[in-house]
C-alpha cells in the first residue's frame, strides 16, 4: 500500500508512540484519525492535521461510533494501528500479599482485549483490504519482575499475529505486531535522566533509548511492505531484559 493511500486509525494516537506514529503518517501524506480517551487529543489532532474521535478501546459501542466517525471523515478505512495501552508493575506475590485480580484484569482488558476489539471491528470496516498493526513489547518474551500482567497482555498481542493473519487472509487484510524495547516517551522521561541512562545501559547497540520516530518509521514500513504478515518484529537495539 502506498502510504499516501492509507486511511488509518491510531489508538492512543495523542501521546507517546501513538503520537509519533500519527504525526509520521500525516507527514507522509496519509489520512489519520486519532482514537483516544482523552478529549485533549483533539488539540493535537488539529495541530498536525489529523482527525479525532474520543474512543474507549474496551467498549464496543464507543469503538463502533469512532469507526463511523473516522470512515465518514476519511471516506474509508484500510489501516488500524493499536498503540493504546497501560504499563503496570505488581509482583505475583508481594509484601502486601498476592497480585490483585482487579489490576490484572484491567491490564488485560485495556492492552489485550482493547487491541482485539479494535482489530476485529476495524477488519469488518475494511471493505478493500488493509493492514492491522498491534503493539506488543519485548516484555512479551523476557518480562521482568513485577510484569506478570503486562507481559501476559503483550504476549497475547504477539500471539494474535499469525492466527488473525490467517483468519483475515481472504479479506486481503494483513496483521503485524511491533515489540518495542525501551523508548524515550514522556512517561519515561518523567523518571529522570539517571533512570533513563541506567535503562539504556542494557541495550546492546545502539546503546540508547529508542526514539518514538523509529517506531513510527517501522509502522510506516509495515503499511507499505505488502509481504510483511503474521509475525512480530522486535524493535529494541538487541535488548534482552535482564
Amino acid at each position: 500500500m502506498k502510504i499516501e493511500n492509507a486511511k488509518a486509525i491510531v489508538t492512543g494516537g495523542a501521546s507517546g508512540l501513538g503520537a509519533a506514529t500519527t504525526k509520521g503518517l500525516v507527514d507522509a501524506g496519509a489520512l489519520v484519525t486519532i482514537f483516544d480517551r482523552d478529549p485533549r487529543g483533539a488539540d493535537f489532532a488539529a495541530e498536525i492535521g489529523a482527525y479525532f474521535a474520543q474512543v474507549d478501546v474496551t467498549d464496543e459501542d464507543s469503538v463502533s461510533k469512532g469507526l463511523d466517525q473516522a470512515i465518514a471523515a476519511m471516506d474509508g478505512l484500510n489501516t488500524a494501528i493499536n498503540c493504546a495501552g497501560i504499563a503496570t508493575t505488581e509482583k505475583t506475590l508481594g509484601r502486601d500479599g498476592p497480585h490483585t485480580q482487579a489490576s490484572f484484569k484491567r491490564t488485560i482488558d485495556i492492552n489485550l482485549n482493547g487491541t482485539f476489539n479494535i482489530a476485529r471491528l476495524a477488519a469488518a470496516a475494511m471493505k478493500d483490504g488493509g493492514v492491522i498493526i498491534n503493539t506488543a513489547s519485548v516484555a512479551a518474551f523476557d518480562g521482568q519482575k513485577g510484569q506478570a500482567a503486562y507481559a501476559a497482555s503483550k504476549a497475547g498481542i504477539a500471539g494474535l499475529s499469525l492466527p488473525m493473519a490467517r483468519d483475515l487472509a481472504r479479506n486481503g487484510i494483513r496483521v503485524m505486531s511491533i515489540a518495542p524495547g525501551i523508548f524515550r516517551t514522556p512517561m519515561l522521561e518523567g523518571l529522570g535522566q539517571e533512570v533513563m541512562d541506567g535503562l539504556a545501559a542494557d541495550v546492546v547497540y545502539p546503546q540508547r533509548l529508542g526514539d518514538p520516530s523509529e517506531f513510527a518509521a517501522l509502522a510506516r514500513f509495515i503499511v507499505e511492505c505488502d509481504y510483511l504478515n503474521g509475525t512480530t518484529i522486535r524493535l529494541d537495539g538487541a535488548l534482552r531484559m535482564p
